[in-house]
């Protein structure tokens, strides 16, 4: 467990102070428990099966799962118990929908059940918390390691993350776009894939799909598909997206007007040397052909809609009744 200590175990059946436990030194014990948040397996341990009973009984291991324990003294959080649950189904099984979505990191931990899915047809023991799924879906199995813990893949985690709560899949894909794991368009092309008649999960993706795309395109990040919903939240007049004006192309222009709109998120637009210079550039060429630039930043756009909205509204007062530029 990074920059926490799990406490040395020591075998009530050596003693403390032999160096091996049935085969197994305990410094390897403490060293498999580390890289498994603090849990240990009966495979993993060494111990005879009566010897792994006694020590749960004693109080030297602490259940978890049948054949899966924790060291006393080490931490308990979501992740630990995602793990438990992928080490005590065993073969194939890999944490999935919500599960995977929060070792992904694409919805917040939530105190609730661990979701296994297990692609072989052979039965499993039931687990006290744990949901198995048995997909008759087998695309995109191929397990991924987040944390350690065997999961499906970010596209595969958000095809199945609707059949738990149609609700969590719109904000997860915000988060998997806004951080590059996917696009819109590979998520098209798995909601294409995966889907068939009764497929559950798929019908929230598409819409969610569907809400971050901007005039059927897929935006070029979060940040543009937060500014169409604020236009349309706030009623401004329709605008049209990346259109081509005077040689550059232009996140949003107000539909017969001059007023241009970018959105500058700070990874590009702010760390980015290059870019920044570019910007300059673009800015420059746009004014002097007579158009007016509004730059609005993700703190601009989405901490203040309504001051966004209100110096739009200014912008586009002022240019109702003037002469709109040559675009080419």
């Amino acid at each position: 467990i990074p920059q926490q200590r799990v406490p040395r175990f020591r075998c009530f059946l050596v003693g403390p102070n032999h160096a091996h436990c049935h085969g197994m030194r305990l410094s390897d014990f403490d060293d498999w428990a580390r890289q498994h948040h603090g849990l240990i397996t009966l495979g993993a341990s060494g111990l005879s099966v009566d010897a792994w009973r006694r020590a749960i009984r004693a109080g030297s291991l602490i259940e978890v799962h049948r054949c899966v324990a924790r060291l006393p003294g080490a931490p308990t959080d979501q992740r630990q118990g995602i793990h438990a649950a992928v080490l005590a189904a065993g073969g194939q099984a890999m944490a999935s929908h919500q599960s995977a979505a929060m070792l992904w990191n694409l919805i917040e931990p939530a105190a609730a059940l661990v979701h296994l899915t297990v692609p072989e047809r052979n039965r499993r023991p039931r687990l006290a918390g744990v949901v198995l799924h048995r997909p008759t879906d087998r695309q995109r199995l191929t397990p991924q390691r987040r944390h350690g813990i065997r999961c499906t893949d970010p596209l595969r985690t958000l095809c199945d993350l609707g059949a738990d709560d149609p609700l969590l899949v719109e904000p997860a894909v915000g988060v998997a776009l806004s951080r590059r794991l996917l696009n819109l368009d590979a998520l098209t092309a798995a909601a294409v894939q995966h889907s068939h008649r009764g497929r559950p999960g798929i019908p929230a993706l598409r819409a969610a799909i569907d809400e971050w795309e901007i005039d059927h395109r897929p935006a070029d990040s979060v940040l543009e598909a937060v500014f169409a919903k604020l236009v349309q939240r706030h009623q401004l007049p329709s605008t049209t997206f990346h259109e081509r004006i005077a040689g550059w192309e232009i996140d949003f222009r107000f539909a017969g007007t001059a007023v241009l709109v970018e959105c500058d998120g700070w990874s590009t637009h702010g760390l980015d040397r290059t870019q920044f210079e570019r910007d300059r550039l673009k800015d420059s060429d746009l004014t002097n052909a007579g158009w007016q630039m509004l730059r609005f930043s993700y703190r601009s756009i989405v901490n203040d809609p309504g001051g966004t909205a209100v110096r739009i509204r200014r912008a586009l007062a002022r240019w109702k009744h003037l002469e709109v530029p040559d675009a080419r």
